[in-house]
């Protein structure tokens, strides 16, 4: 009876403590949605809209896919080399479709020099241009970091040579771009670096909306865990928040939160979300919901894929198994830190479709076409399953016989 009514108050605070002012809100996963000890499918239903698409086939190493769409045609961009992760042969392949569904054969977008390798950090469109971020990379440990270029085409078929991109004074960005630019609905831009020479995150904005230059790094103080490698969205009252991953192995999300437009975040803590200690992504869906995907398994594997939906943006109170470890293909070559499992997922939305892009195994490059993001986002999901809980909850609480659970 306890451990029922703790449930029933956590869902109280979680429901309507945001809604009483927004002083208090973070990011926190249903305790009801996850279960940890089903190792195969993390307790959730198969989400069967999910349309799955190959887009390379490698007989080598590939990783951080990022895909976009510009003037009716489909992009996908990642990083590929023949063997392992960071080698020097690691170059940027690009690959175009009609429909998303055809692909390409794939050709090279940045290539490597003699002292670095290159790698992808996210697309930015502004009107007829589509602008690759890439990064050159100096050490194969990424210990002495990199810098942030790009590369433009007004048709997708002539690039420009790669530029570096720009700061506010007019300096190169002196860092690795992250993947996951966020254009907000003003026009400006919010992402973020890892910047030399320690590689330390910091979050980065512009107002220039070629997004090349005019870079300004955010107010970002110290907080819990190894933050990197995030990926941002609009909570439903206007705060930004950004997911980061924890490389101090804590194996849950951390969180950071702006409320002025990306110029200042508060101190990173700790989520209740699980995570695999690995890169994920976060978004919005048309309707405003948020969303994030990855591998909430606690753990270090990668082998279940989730997407998560919040319509607040901080109670993730839904969740749906987009692969599980009986769906992951065996891996065929063995590579350096080829990670068997659903890897560094991003996602991309475009009208009523969401466009998830990964690396499978670290060696194939997939897509996931989901076509119902409407309907996903009006779901109560595992909310509904709980309501004769609830009900039954409130019942035998009956100073809290107010409470109404949501339809």
């Amino acid at each position: 009876m306890k451990s029922e009514i703790h449930k029933f108050c956590l869902l109280l605070i979680l429901l309507l403590g945001c809604q009483a002012g927004g002083k208090h809100c973070f990011p926190s996963m249903a305790e009801w949605v996850l279960d940890l000890t089903d190792s195969l499918t993390l307790g959730l239903s198969k989400y069967d809209k999910a349309e799955w698409i190959e887009v390379f086939r490698s007989d080598g190493y590939v990783n951080n896919v990022v895909f976009t769409t510009f003037k009716g045609d489909y992009y996908c961009m990642w990083q590929q080399s023949e063997k392992d992760e960071d080698t020097p042969d690691t170059q940027v392949m690009l690959s175009v479709s009609k429909d998303g569904r055809d692909w390409s054969s794939p050709t090279v977008l940045a290539h490597p020099a003699n002292d670095y390798f290159a790698s992808p950090g996210g697309w930015i469109q502004n009107g007829d241009t589509l602008t690759a971020l890439v990064n050159y990379i100096y050490a194969a440990d990424r210990s002495q970091g990199g810098n942030a270029f790009f590369i433009s085409t007004a048709d997708g078929e002539f690039w420009t040579a790669p530029q570096p991109v720009l700061m506010e004074d007019g300096s190169p960005v002196d860092g690795i771009f992250e993947q996951d630019p966020l254009k907000l609905p003003d026009g400006r831009i919010v992402g973020a670096v890892h910047f030399r020479p320690e590689n330390n995150l910091c979050p980065v904005y512009t107002d220039e909306i070629s997004g090349v230059k005019g870079w300004r790094k955010a107010s970002f103080p110290e907080g819990e865990g190894k933050s990197i490698e995030p990926s941002q969205y609009i909570a439903k009252d206007g705060t930004l928040v950004m997911f980061m991953r924890d490389q101090s192995s804590s194996f849950v999300k951390l969180y950071s939160l702006s409320k002025d437009r990306g110029e200042n975040w508060s101190a990173p803590k700790k989520t209740d979300i699980p995570d695999s200690r690995s890169k994920q992504c976060a978004g919005n869906l048309p309707g405003g919901e948020a969303f994030w995907i990855g591998n909430p398994t606690g753990n270090k594997s990668r082998r279940a894929l989730v997407l998560a939906v919040s319509n607040d943006g901080y109670l993730f109170d839904r969740a749906y198994l987009l692969a599980g470890p009986d769906d992951l293909p065996v891996r065929r070559k063995d590579g350096r830190y080829k990670t068997r499992g659903y890897n560094y997922p991003k996602a991309a939305v475009s009208g009523d479709v969401t466009w998830v892009s990964l690396s499978v195994n670290k060696e194939d490059v997939a897509l996931i076409r989901i076509s119902s993001v409407m309907e996903m986002s009006q779901k109560q999901g595992h909310l509904h399953q709980n309501r004769p809980f609830l009900h039954e909850m409130s019942r035998k609480m009956g100073h809290l016989h107010h409470f109404r659970v949501l339809p």
